[in-house]
C-alpha cells in the first residue's frame, strides 16, 4: 500500500511516523514534508494549491490513500477534487471544511442546531463593529471569519485594544480577505480542552481529550501562536461531561452538517471551554487533527491508524473497535524559533538530536526543519515538538523537559509549564 500525506508540520510528522508502523504500508510520500519526515517518507515539493499537480503525482505513483494534514487544502476542496479522480482521500469535502474555514458558518450552524457556544454578533462594517464593542465593553473575543493559521482570534480585556484589533483586521487587513467579516463574541472563562473524533459522517470514534497551550509564554502570557505544547489525557473531564461532549456537541454537529447537505467525513476537532457550571461550550471547530495535540495523542495510541482512515472514507466506522491507549500521560513541548510568532528567524543549526535517539519514551517530531547533508536546520516558526510519555503528569513532564534540555539552536524559545495545569488540578 502506498500512502501520500499532505502537509509539512509536526502534525504531519506524527501522522507519517504512525503510518510507518502500519503492516500494510510499503511506501510513504509527503508533500512538502520537512527534515524529520524525510527520514521516513519521500518528500516532494509541489504547491499545495496546485490540485491538478497533486492529483497527477498521486496517479503516477499509484497512491492508495491520501491523508490531508492542514486546513488550507481542505478549504479549497482537495478532497472533492481527489474524489472526482477516484483516489481515496481522508478529510472533509470543501462544504464540510467550512466549519473551520468560516467562523461565521460554524457559529450560525451551532446557533441553528443548539450546539452550546457563546453568544455572538457578525460584522462586515468597521464602524458598526466599533460602535458595538463600545456598547458592550470588555471582555469579549474578536475573530476574523476566515483562516489565519491559528492567529485570527483575539481575547479583548481592554476596549482600546479591541478597537485597535478591529482596525487592524477590518481596515488594515492584516489577515487579508479572512478579516473582511468578523465575529464579536461572548468571552467564556474556564478550562480549555481539545476533543477530537474520527467520523464517517454517521458514527464517531473519539480520541482522548487533550489540552493545547496557545499563548507563547508561561502562564498563558504573550501573543497567541499556533500552539506551544499539549498533553493528554486531561483530568478535567469526567464520564458525564464526556458523554455530553460526544452526544450534545460532536455527534449533534456531524448530524447538523448532514442536514445542511455536507456529508462530513474525516476528523472533527472541538476546541472547548469547560465552564464553571461544569458545562462544555464550543469556542471553535477545526476540520483536521490538531497541531500540537496530534503529537502526544498518536505517541500514546496503540492502534494501527490506517484502518481507521479507511473506515472513515468507506463509511464503516461503526465496525471499528475503540481506540486503545498506552498507560500514562503524553506531553509535547514545542521548541520555536526566535521572533516567532511574528517573524521567525531561520537557518540555525539544530544540535542534540542524536542524544535522544533510542529512548522509547521520547519522540522528536519535526515541524519547521530542513535537512542538508547530515545536519538539520530551523526552517519555520515552530521547529520541533519534543514528546514524551510517563506514568504520571509529573513523570511525563520530567521526561519531556529532560529531553528538551538536550536540544540547542540559536534563539530557541519554549514554554516551561506544559502539563502544569493538570498537576495543579490534582
Amino acid at each position: 500500500m502506498k500512502v501520500l500525506i499532505i502537509g509539512g508540520g509536526g502534525r504531519e510528522h506524527a501522522i507519517a511516523w504512525k503510518i510507518s508502523q502500519s503492516k500494510g504500508v510499503q511506501s510513504i510520500f509527503c508533500i512538502p514534508g520537512n527534515g524529520g519526515i524525510s527520514e521516513i517518507a519521500d518528500c516532494v515539493d509541489i504547491n499545495l494549491q496546485d490540485l491538478d499537480g497533486l492529483v497527477k503525482f498521486a496517479k503516477r505513483e499509484h497512491i492508495d490513500l491520501v491523508v490531508v494534514g492542514p486546513e488550507n487544502p481542505l478549504a479549497i476542496g482537495i478532497v472533492d477534487y481527489f474524489e472526482e479522480h477516484d483516489i481515496p482521500i481522508f478529510g472533509p469535502r470543501k462544504k464540510g471544511a467550512q466549519i473551520e474555514a468560516s467562523k461565521i458558518f460554524a457559529k450560525e450552524l451551532m446557533d441553528k442546531y443548539d450546539v452550546p457556544t457563546g453568544s455572538f454578533r457578525i460584522f462586515s462594517d468597521f464602524k458598526d463593529a466599533n460602535r458595538y464593542v463600545n456598547e458592550i465593553g470588555a471582555p469579549y473575543v474578536i475573530k476574523a471569519d476566515g483562516l489565519c493559521a491559528g492567529k485570527g482570534a483575539y481575547v479583548i480585556k481592554n476596549n482600546d485594544v479591541g478597537k485597535e484589533v478591529l482596525k487592524n483586521v477590518m481596515v488594515n487587513k492584516i489577515h487579508g480577505e479572512a478579516g473582511e467579516r468578523v465575529i464579536v463574541e461572548q468571552f467564556l472563562s474556564g478550562i480549555e480542552a481539545s476533543y477530537i473524533v474520527f467520523t464517517d459522517g454517521e458514527s464517531i470514534l473519539p480520541m482522548l481529550a487533550s489540552q493545547d497551550h496557545k499563548p507563547l509564554l508561561d502562564n498563558d502570557k504573550g501573543p497567541n501562536t499556533g500552539g506551544m505544547g499539549a498533553y493528554t489525557p486531561i483530568p478535567f473531564i469526567d464520564d458525564g461531561m464526556e458523554d455530553e461532549i460526544k452526544t450534545g456537541i460532536m455527534k449533534r454537529t456531524i448530524n447538523a452538517m448532514k442536514n445542511e447537505g455536507a456529508d462530513y467525513k474525516g476528523v472533527l476537532y472541538g476546541g472547548l471551554m469547560l465552564m464553571d457550571d461544569k458545562k462544555p461550550y464550543v469556542i471553535e471547530f477545526n476540520a483536521r487533527l490538531g497541531d500540537p495535540e496530534t503529537q502526544p495523542l498518536l505517541f500514546k495510541m496503540e492502534n494501527d491508524i490506517v484502518p481507521i482512515f479507511q473506515s472513515c472514507i468507506e463509511g464503516t466506522l461503526n465496525e471499528s473497535e475503540a481506540i486503545q491507549w498506552k498507560d500514562g500521560v503524553s506531553v509535547c513541548v514545542v521548541l520555536a524559533s526566535k521572533g516567532y510568532p511574528e517573524k521567525a528567524e531561520k537557518g540555525m543549526v539544530i544540535n542534540g538530536l542524536d542524544d535522544l535517539k533510542g529512548d522509547k519514551d521520547v519522540m522528536v517530531f519535526h515541524a519547521g526543519t530542513k535537512k542538508v547533508g547530515n545536519n538539520f536546520y530551523t526552517a519555520g516558526g515552530r521547529v520541533l515538538g519534543i514528546t514524551a510519555i510517563g506514568q504520571t503528569y509529573r513523570d511525563a513532564m520530567r521526561k519531556v523537559y529532560d529531553a528538551v534540555s538536550c536540544i540547542r539552536f540559536d534563539g530557541m524559545q519554549y514554554r516551561k509549564d506544559i502539563g502544569a495545569k493538570a498537576i495543579s488540578f490534582h
